[in-house]
């Protein structure tokens, strides 16, 4: 299994960096009842204990700058418009807050502007979109409305399925609107002269 490889992957390590809201919720809301019940068979011992123990120090990428480091300006510059949206599990889940939109807001000669209906799901949702693909369809169409009412060159968020669902969305449409992890954009241009 996948669980037990993880947990002797990064074992060692001071910290487990993931750039997936969605990945990290499901990691600590299932990995420890996947690890007793694993245990439970006998095959692996001690795993339980070792998933309670790295799990502290696995952070989705906008979580460990703003919560574990302290971390609120990288002096990036990135001149573009860009809209935010929040990923339900990084609202819901991880309870991110405004770390995110914060890191951006600190990035030099950005344009942010915020996106209507922030707190509304793309409607990607993992299996959520190949078992209720109408309704999945219906809350993304809501969601391109509300990003290109920004009139935004870029959307980002801190979940790559979320910029999948939306990215495919666009391209569908025709748009021009690209999507970009929130990483990428704190990535742009290190320039002491903002």
């Amino acid at each position: 299994p996948l669980l037990p490889r993880f947990v002797e992957q990064f074992r060692g390590s001071e910290a487990v960096v993931v750039p997936s809201s969605s990945c990290v919720a499901h990691m600590r809301e299932h990995y420890p009842s996947m690890a007793r019940q694993l245990e439970a068979t006998g095959k692996h011992p001690g795993l339980a204990a070792a998933v309670e123990s790295l799990l502290p120090r696995v952070y989705e990428f906008s979580e460990l700058l703003t919560k574990r480091l302290g971390i609120s300006d990288l002096q990036a510059v990135f001149p573009h418009r860009v809209t935010y949206h929040a990923s339900c599990h990084g609202l819901r889940v991880l309870q991110l807050g405004d770390g995110p939109a914060s890191l951006l807001r600190s990035v030099g000669n950005i344009d942010l502007v915020p996106l209507p209906g922030l707190e509304q799901c793309c409607g990607f949702g993992g299996t959520f979109a190949i078992k209720n693909p109408d309704v999945s369809s219906a809350m993304l169409d809501e969601k391109l409305d509300a990003v290109l009412n920004t009139n935004a060159e870029i959307v980002t968020a801190c979940d790559n399925s979320c910029l999948m669902h939306i990215n495919g969305g666009l391209h569908r449409r025709g748009c021009s609107v690209r999507t970009m992890h929130l990483a990428e954009i704190l990535a742009g241009e290190q320039d002491g002269s903002r």
